[in-house]
């Protein structure tokens, strides 16, 4: 797949199918053998999967504005094109011989990687950080899934954190200071994330998060409220039984040890259905931080509701904290 660019004002086909070079003129026999050429193909890449992520190969760039740009890459873990929204620093440049600390916006279910720039302000804030917006899934959850012991496909835990790492590092000069924060299912994936990978994230917040479905009664019924219609065996197994319900305890976070020593945020409202459980969900997980002395900063406020302003506000109210714990700062409007 050959690498497109689009600069800013342009748009242009996302990917280009390469002909095949040196064949004379069409007649029916190369046409036969051609037929039968990509036949061949086709058989090979179903047998084998998806090709494995090479540098560049399949990368697409779509320009935005002059520091938002859409970046859509093959990935072998996620098994098709996934889209992630950047906003780079004001100073950024591809020639720079420096690097930025990173932050990632991690969007909830049902949205896609246009999420935190179509309902908030943060491309307006010009803060002194690559701004990473990753596809995450209609319902990803942030996890390599389970797929009843099959494991494979959707891998996002494995986009995310290598295949998306990777090409953040090569092509856009991003450093190794990171921050994570989400919304409601991102927000369950910003502190799996930063627990589950400790040396990644110095920094972490969930607005609204769903961080422990175990604390809830019926564990896939909580789930199931944020992502209707999903098959949570497929996810992470069954959580009542003992040899699957160990991929349930990880995204639950029940082992905050992986938190210690990070600047963490947590904010919930109560005032709607959803709010009421994620809100029994970030206490649960609060409640752990402080019996293992990790120290959090929590905002659980009245009211409120499962909703953009409030997200909009909450990200905020902890966004010092989180450019302070990876050396960015705020550049002005």
């Amino acid at each position: 797949m050959a690498q497109v660019t689009e600069q800013p004002g342009q748009v242009t086909a996302r990917f280009r199918r390469d002909v095949l070079p040196g064949l004379p003129a069409a007649t029916s026999g190369h046409l036969i053998f051609v037929k039968a050429l990509l036949a061949v193909l086709a058989l090979a890449v179903l047998l084998t999967g998806p090709p494995e992520f090479a540098g560049d190969a399949g990368l697409a760039e779509h320009w935005l504005t002059g520091r938002e740009v859409d970046v859509t890459m093959r990935s072998a873990a996620v098994g098709g094109e996934v889209t992630t929204r950047l906003l780079l620093p004001p100073d950024w440049s591809r020639e720079a011989t420096r690097t930025w600390p990173v932050l990632y916006l991690l969007h909830g279910s049902g949205d896609d990687h246009a999420a935190w720039t179509d309902h908030t302000d943060v491309a307006t804030l010009n803060i002194g950080a690559i701004v990473v917006m990753p596809d995450g899934g209609h319902c990803g959850n942030y996890s390599d899934w389970w797929n009843q012991g099959r494991g494979g496909a959707p891998a996002w835990e494995t986009f995310h954190l290598t295949e998306l790492r990777r090409i953040l590092e090569t092509r856009y000069h991003a450093g190794d200071r990171r921050a994570v924060a989400g919304n409601s299912m991102g927000g369950m994936g910003a502190m799996h994330y930063a627990a589950a990978h400790p040396d990644l994230f110095q920094a972490a917040a969930a607005y609204s998060g769903a961080v422990d479905p175990l604390s809830y009664p019926d564990a896939t019924e909580s789930m199931w409220l944020l992502c209707p219609g999903s098959d949570w065996h497929n996810l992470w197994g069954d959580p009542a039984r003992p040899n699957e319900v160990g991929m349930w305890r990880e995204h639950s976070v029940r082992d905050v040890s992986g938190l210690r020593g990070k600047a963490l945020f947590l904010s919930c409202g109560d005032g709607d259905e959803i709010e009421h459980v994620v809100r029994g969900e970030s206490q649960a997980l609060v409640d752990r931080l402080h019996a293992a002395a990790v120290p959090v900063t929590t905002e659980f406020y009245a009211g409120g509701r499962h909703a953009w302003p409030d997200w909009q506000r909450e990200l905020h109210r902890s966004l010092p904290m989180l450019l302070a714990a990876i050396g960015a700062g705020r550049m002005g409007r």
